[in-house]
């Protein structure tokens, strides 16, 4: 092996080794947060929060009554944005979207197909 390949191969399984060592940081707290969206300068601090691990759940009736392009034009972003820091995001409803941090995921339940009957808490 030439002596490139070797201080390579020693770089790597250092690298390796520091990754297993190192858990993922969480924050001491994460806190559930209910938030109307009102315009969309909110975007950012909604960033913000997702980025200090919080969770949100985002009433967007207010914008909509204002503007249905500002409404698609702001989740928009929070999608691109949610998937850049790998956290996760999910409609809840017709008013309101949950955004979670990377070390939260949304449970979805698969839809039933046409074979089978959705079941029901009756």
């Amino acid at each position: 092996m030439s002596k490139l390949g070797s201080t390579i191969g020693r770089v790597v399984t250092k690298i390796k080794k520091t990754e297993r060592a190192v858990p993922t940081a969480h924050p001491d707290k994460v806190y559930l947060k209910a938030l109307p969206l009102r315009a969309l300068e909110d975007v950012d601090m909604i960033k913000q929060e997702v980025k200090s691990g919080n969770i949100l759940i985002l009433k967007v009736s207010p914008l909509a009554k204002k503007s249905i392009d500002d409404v698609k034009r702001a989740v928009s972003e929070l999608l691109e944005f949610t998937q850049l820091v790998g956290g996760d995001i999910a409609r809840l409803g017709e008013e309101r979207v949950v955004i979670t941090p990377s070390f939260i995921r949304i449970w979805r339940e698969k839809t039933a197909t046409s074979k089978g009957a959705l079941p029901t808490a009756a």
